[in-house]
């Protein structure tokens, strides 16, 4: 399920991201007011919980004790909730590493963009093809951008790195998400599933040591085998992948700064 944001009406969408705009907190009364930050934290709490599926204004106002109509003064509709909610999650991210090393603070922002992505697994449905806009989507790219022109490297080489490091993340992310969610959807263990499969996988294809013969080397050479039993498969799977592409990305990083930027005394 793909999400995208930045579907509401753009003047009123973007002064609620950039708090030009915050309707009054009702009265104190019988029920506790409301207030677009708490309108948006709960909705948060929901699709931490519930996914994106669980995600409506008619729940965020009932966990409220309110109808989804009393929302409606604070935000127009789901489009800018959802929009609120992305930057909202994204302000637990550090907005600086000042470490010494580049190398090191870039594989922290990926080490905590990595937990986040964990922490909420809806926002890994939000799309990246039409960006939010918000404040604090901007405070997690300037944290990387100020880190990674410490390489030197030219503008648009950093623009292209920056790509390719949220990508580096992102997609491994999915997978361990997706990984943790299965069991939930589908009432199947992962053991369950592939003990399953993988027996009648040799069952209808008894040659297929034959047809797949690099495979059948792997699994003789143990590459499928995963050392922790507490996790699943494809999450410690996720997690290894994005270990390596960080690292020979980062590596790749430091080709490039040498090719830019030669040695004095080299040859």
């Amino acid at each position: 399920m793909v999400v995208y944001a930045a579907q509401g009406d753009p003047r009123r969408s973007m002064a609620l991201l950039w708090r030009t705009e915050s309707p009054d907190v009702e009265r104190p009364g019988p029920k506790p007011g409301l207030s677009v930050e708490l309108i948006v934290e709960t909705a948060v709490e929901i699709a931490d919980a519930d996914g994106m599926a669980g995600l409506s204004m008619r729940a965020v106002g009932d966990r409220l004790g309110r109808t989804a109509m009393a929302l409606y003064t604070y935000v127009p509709s789901k489009s800018e909730l959802l929009d609120l909610m992305y930057d909202k999650a994204l302000a637990e991210l550090s907005a600086s590493y000042d470490g010494e090393d580049w190398r090191a603070d870039t594989a922290r922002w990926a080490e905590d963009l990595w937990a986040f992505y964990l922490r909420h697994p809806w926002v890994l449905q939000v799309s990246q093809a039409r960006p939010v806009l918000g404040p604090n989507e901007y405070v997690v790219l300037e944290a990387l951008v100020k880190i990674l022109r410490r390489t030197g490297l030219r503008p648009a080489v950093l623009r292209r790195l920056v790509s390719a490091l949220y990508s580096c993340v992102r997609e491994p992310a999915r997978t361990a998400s997706e990984s943790r969610q299965a069991e939930k959807v589908t009432g199947q263990s992962d053991d369950e599933w592939w003990y399953a499969r993988s027996g009648y996988l040799r069952e209808v294809s008894p040659d297929f040591a034959e047809r797949f013969p690099t495979l059948t080397w792997m699994e003789g050479e143990h590459a499928f085998r995963m050392e922790d039993e507490t996790v699943s498969y494809l999450e410690q799977e996720a997690r290894e992948a994005f270990e390596l592409s960080l690292s020979v990305l980062l590596d790749g990083i430091e080709v490039a700064m040498k090719a830019e930027y030669p040695s004095p005394h080299a040859q």
